[in-house]
Formats: structure tokens, sequence, C-alpha cells
């Protein structure tokens, strides 16, 4: 199974099988070869850029620096999820992931240069959607009182679907430099997805008020995550009847954990 396929499904393996293939430092190497050892910048360095007009570079700059907010987001907690692992498998997972997260944030920062941002950290805090910022607070706030299960839905099943799901959609109709930093990316989150989904889906099957909490969770977060990539849609100049559908892979991971409503 090629864990850097678009096709691979890491939820479709049970327990053992992720736990022995994927929660391992072996695993992460042979995923991220292919994508990473050659590309400095996220891209093939051989790969020329093409001209955006004013309007295109200037959307274009606010969907990365909201895919920044993202990505650090993931990077902060993660980097905490490490030390609140309750097993040694799980926290060589979240290793993996603050590297990847790490990465994703390196690369983006690294295309809005290229794009002729001069003080990336400025743009990205004024061109930030209020929304993801308010989410990554809230899934930081999850890290800080040691509430694994609530930060892994938050981050490794709601946050990792919903960019899943924007990240295929933008890589579609991307310029040819944006287009492979996103597919690499991609890879990377289909793991990240397994991983929160194989990690709750064993507890939750036996544990009714837990799945009652993440439910009320899901309820709270929902509406932040939705409203920013709705905001992303927008910039990529989609009308709201144009939008793909946002949900059903989210939906689909949701009924998988027993959180649908």
């Amino acid at each position: 199974m090629d864990p850097a396929a678009d096709t691979w499904e890491p939820h479709l393996l049970d327990e053992d099988d992720f736990i022995r293939e994927v929660q391992s430092f072996s695993f992460w190497f042979e995923a991220v070869e292919g994508y990473l050892g050659d590309r400095p910048l996220g891209h093939d360095p051989d790969l020329s850029d093409v001209d955006l007009d004013v309007a295109e570079r200037d959307n274009l700059v606010t969907i990365l620096c909201n895919y920044c907010v993202g990505e650090t987001a993931a990077l902060e907690a993660s980097s905490g999820l490490v030390r609140l692992a309750s097993n040694n498998p799980a926290q060589i997972f979240m290793a993996t992931q603050v590297v990847d997260e790490a990465r994703h944030v390196e690369v983006f920062r690294r295309r809005l240069g290229e794009l002729g941002v001069t003080d990336v950290d400025a743009t990205i805090e004024s061109r930030a959607n209020p929304e993801l910022v308010e989410f990554k607070k809230r899934l930081l706030a999850f890290v800080d009182r040691g509430q694994w299960d609530l930060a892994v839905f938050a981050q490794n099943v709601l946050l990792e679907t919903m960019e899943d799901t924007v990240f295929r959609f933008h890589r579609g109709g991307a310029d040819p430099i944006t287009g492979q930093i996103l597919e690499g990316v991609i890879a990377d989150e289909r793991r990240h997805l397994g991983f929160g989904e194989n990690d709750l889906g064993r507890r939750l099957a036996r544990d009714a008020e837990r799945r009652r909490e993440l439910a009320e969770v899901r309820a709270e977060l929902d509406p932040l995550v939705l409203k920013s990539f709705e905001a992303t849609y927008r910039d990529l100049g989609l009308r709201a009847n144009e939008y793909p559908d946002l949900g059903r892979s989210y939906l689909d991971a949701v009924e998988r954990l027993g959180l649908a409503t």
C-alpha cells in the first residue's frame, strides 16, 4: 500500500495494522522520501512559475496566509501532544507529525516569498481569517489542559479533513508550483487523519460519555472551520453555489467515529 498515493485510505487499516505499519519512523521515511528529498522549496526547483495578474496574486497570498495559520496551529498542537501521548507508538507518530507540520509551514511561507511578500509574518497576521485564528486558540487550549481526545479530534479529524478537502480542490486549478506544493502536503494529511480515526475509534466504541463530549466539541468548532474555508473558496473565485461539498469527507469521518448527528 503506497502511503503517498491519493487513493490511500489509512482509516481502513485495523488497529493492530495501523500501529505496526504507520506509527513508526520507518513508515514516515518511506512516505515522505518521494516528495521531500529533491524538493527543498516544496516543489521541483526546475519548475517554471507562471505570470499571475495582480488580483490572482493577491488572492493566492491571502489563501496561503490562511494555510499557514492552519498548519501553524497543527504544528504547535502536535508538539504538545507528543508529551500527552499515553504510549510510545502514539508519541512516535506525533513526533513525525510535528516534522510534517513544520515542513508545511516552511513551504507555504517560502511560496509567499516567491510571490514577492517581504514581511511574511505581518502579512499572515493582517490576512488571517478570524474564525481560523479562534479555532487555533481553542485547539491549543485543549492541549494546554491535557485533553488528548479533544485535541486529537479537533486537529487530526476536524482540521485535517477540512484541509484535505480544500487542498485537493485548490490543487486542481492551481498554478504548477503551488499545485506541486499541495501535492506533498495532501499526502501527509491522509496519514494524520488516519491516526486520529484509529486512535479515537477504539475508545469511542465503548465510551458513550466520551462520544457525547466529542459531539459537543464538534458542534462548537464546526462553524469556525467551515467559515474559514468558505472564505478560501471565495478567494479562489467561487460563488456560494459553486462550493465543493466541504462536508462529505468530514461527515464520512465523524460517522465512522459514531459522532454523526
